[in-house]
């Protein structure tokens, strides 16, 4: 009866919290969550495994700092195999209590990557570099891992692979799974600030630490693709709601993904020169509809698409640019509807006229007057027009209307078959 009510409120279990993808505020939120949550409920200790190509660097230093300060042993497992801890990944397995590899995983290339807006110049980047060495062999000489490598694989991008990484004392653990981890991690004894702790792992309960809505949905809108999508739709709906005043779904839709498309820029290195060139875009599609410019305007939006598109998230790893297919599609879907429209008006203006004066040339009347050069009247459409014709029609004749001036019908006789 003790061993369920524990196993239901957490106290005691192990717990196990899952990290892949591009490190990020999403992450460092679940992340600190799950600490908290681990630390709350008493857990024996917390299993990070982790899966990352890297990420940001703020994140990063907010996840291991939260390590560094946890009051129980954090484990950062790299698994399962075919996973990897590169970039700021390799902070945070350094930042564990226990390191821990699966075969066929890696760990390493944490050299500093242009993050933000702008490019760093040579003595800017040592700069960055030296701080990322330093704060690296903090955390190795915290772990007692080694610091060595950990510089190397700052400054010349080292990368090995989890055997070796064991050989050189960059981890501590291999396992196959986490079943065989925690098996491993039996009896293991951690220094926990000033006390050393004892894990006691064997048959411990496994409490798994889940994203919220919330967190998803973070982690959904730090995706530079998505942040991209979402901007174009906010910006196109309220142009076209502007446009066509009551249609109401262009602005409703519109809206709510600008908030959430600036909210995403918010959290990503977003340079606002593509913000800018994004916008200037939409006004150019928009006035090739009223403008005529030959296609020019349209021509002009693409490229100022494509290159805000580009430089609207500048950053040196690619997980956080928007990719070149998203960018291709979208310019190619949004080029082509406006193109697709400029058609249509052009097509329009050399197409017969329906309607007004212009609408009667060609039309099928009949003559309610004997009609002569000097004038009669013809009955067209159900109205009443003053006609004349070079050669003389009778009454209740059908005739054809062929030109219009000063309000004057110009006709000629219909022929029977």
């Amino acid at each position: 009866m003790i061993l369920t009510l524990c196993f239901l409120i957490g106290i005691g279990n192990i717990y196990v919290s899952e990290m892949s993808g591009v490190i990020s505020p999403a992450s460092s939120s679940f992340l600190v969550r799950a600490i908290d949550l681990a630390e709350k409920n008493d857990a024996t200790c917390l299993i990070v495994k982790l899966d990352t190509p890297g990420g940001l660097d703020e994140s990063m230093r907010e996840i291991t700092k939260r390590i560094l300060n946890a009051e129980i042993p954090v484990i950062v497992y790299v698994g399962p195999k075919g996973a990897r801890a590169a970039s700021a990944g390799v902070f945070i397995l350094y930042a564990g209590h226990v390191a821990a590899m699966a075969p066929g995983t890696n760990v390493g290339a944490a050299h500093p990557v242009s993050m933000g807006g702008e490019k760093v110049d040579s003595v800017m980047l040592e700069k960055v570099t030296n701080d990322a060495v330093a704060y690296i062999k903090a955390l190795a000489k915290a772990r007692r891992r080694n610091e060595r490598w950990a510089e190397k694989s700052v400054r010349e991008s080292a990368s090995v692979d989890a055997e070796t990484a064991l050989t050189l004392k960059v981890c501590d653990i291999i396992a196959d799974n986490e079943k065989n981890l925690i098996e491993k991690l039996d009896g293991w004894t951690i220094t926990l600030d000033d006390r050393e702790v004892t894990l006691e792992t064997e048959s411990k309960p496994i409490k798994r630490v889940v994203m919220t809505l919330r967190e998803r949905l973070l982690l959904i809108l730090t995706n530079p693709n998505i942040a991209y999508i979402l901007l174009l739709l906010g910006i196109y709906g309220l142009f076209f709601e502007l446009q066509n005043p009551g249609m109401i779904f262009p602005g409703v839709v519109g809206g709510i993904c600008l908030i959430l498309g600036f909210y995403a820029l918010h959290l990503l290195p977003v340079n606002y020169a593509g913000v800018a060139l994004i916008i200037l875009s939409a006004i150019l599609f928009i006035l090739e509809i009223y403008v005529t410019s030959q296609g020019l305007l349209t021509i002009g939006g693409v490229i100022a698409l494509i290159m805000g598109s580009l430089i609207l998230f500048e950053s040196d790893v690619p997980f956080l640019r928007v990719s070149w297919e998203v960018i291709m599609i979208v310019a190619i879907i949004i080029g082509g509807f406006f193109i697709f429209l400029l058609f249509m008006g052009v097509r329009a203006q050399f197409k017969k006229k329906v309607s007004g004066r212009e609408g009667l040339v060609g039309e099928i009347g009949v003559a309610k007057t004997d009609i002569k050069p000097s004038g009669g009247t013809v009955l067209i459409h159900g109205e009443y027009w003053n006609a004349v014709s070079d050669a003389p029609i009778k009454k209740n004749q059908k005739v054809r209307v062929i030109r219009i001036e000063e309000m004057v019908l110009h006709v000629e006789l219909v022929k029977s078959q």
